[in-house]
């Protein structure tokens, strides 16, 4: 097949989206899905064994086309998010979707959440592939938050599940988060738009719209976060004293967030993974929550070590 012909299949299927950061957040969600299914594998809840699920909230096309996206007003109106338009090698890789599809131990159910129709029918295409698991799988059109809220109120006693929130941006909202803490029965997954959101949203003057605050709200479940990450200081001049506004660091953002998690999760990873682009600059951060109390010690030292293993790896790659 020729370079142009793989292209146009690969556009077919896939979206682009994301570069070797993409690589390390998949790789990552990969391994923990294997240890996760393995140590649930025929656990014993009371007579019943737990059901276990995978819950993908922007499942895309169960693809990733990571070819370079282009760098035009067009793109980034799309996306919202420059960043991403960087150059990175071609390729045409698994998205979370299949990686989970092809998770052994498996999964007893796959949820995937899509909001476009064109990707979601190229979901429902997975059956075709697994048909194996064809019965299992369920793909929703739909808003994320809404499906996922839905999903929250069914019975979780007999149940257990790992959610994947893999937004594009600032999609995702904090009333989204509590409901799943409140199942007490999944594992979260989230990458949080730390740099390409948040800190984009967050003026060095402290002056912003309105409609940017009533965005953070919502992701942030609360409006106190402007005290969280603007402080006045009193700074010498020619003229006497002046008040001189600091903006928090990224490093700070995360910290508030990752605290956030922690004050409605049995249990969050303490050390979350920044996700960098080509330039170093950090665009997400991949954290981690577990929902049920029982699991959380076992779920945190998998989790825990998968996040470490993954910085030493990035550590070595900027060397």
């Amino acid at each position: 097949m020729s370079h142009r012909k793989r292209n146009d299949a690969a556009a077919g299927r896939g979206h682009s989206f994301g570069g070797s950061w993409t690589n390390a957040k998949l790789e990552l969600i990969a391994k923990y899905l294997r240890s996760y299914t393995t140590v649930l594998k025929d656990k014993p809840s009371k007579q019943n064994p737990f059901k276990k699920g995978y819950i993908d909230a922007f499942a895309g096309t169960g693809y990733r086309d990571a070819r370079q996206v282009d760098s035009d007003e067009k793109s980034s109106q799309v996306l919202l998010l420059p960043d991403l338009a960087a150059q990175e090698p071609q390729e045409f890789l698994d998205g979370s979707a299949r990686l989970a599809l092809k998770t052994e131990p498996r999964f007893d159910s796959y949820v995937f959440i899509e909001r476009s129709a064109a990707r979601t029918a190229q979901l429902e295409a997975l059956k075709s592939e697994f048909p194996d698991l064809a019965s299992r799988i369920e793909v929703q059109q739909g808003d994320a938050n809404a499906e996922i809220q839905k999903l929250c109120t069914k019975n979780w006693s007999s149940h257990r599940a790992v959610l994947f929130l893999d937004p594009y941006g600032m999609q995702v909202e904090w009333k989204t988060i509590v409901a799943v803490a409140g199942t007490k029965a999944i594992d979260l997954w989230l990458l949080f738009p730390l740099g390409i959101g948040v800190n984009r949203l967050l003026t060095r003057s402290g002056d912003i719209p309105d409609s940017w605050r009533r965005r953070l709200d919502l992701l942030l479940g609360t409006d106190r976060w402007y005290e969280e990450f603007y402080r006045v200081e009193r700074e010498p001049t020619l003229f006497g004293e002046a008040d001189h506004v600091v903006k928090a660091t990224t490093e700070t953002i995360g910290q508030y967030f990752n605290q956030r998690l922690d004050s409605i999760f049995a249990g969050v990873a303490d050390r979350p993974k920044v996700l960098r682009n080509s330039a170093n600059c950090p665009l997400y951060l991949l954290c981690f929550a577990v929902g049920n109390p029982n699991g959380a010690p076992i779920a945190l030292r998998i989790a825990n070590h998968l996040l470490m293993e993954a910085e030493r790896q990035w550590a070595r790659v900027r060397e």
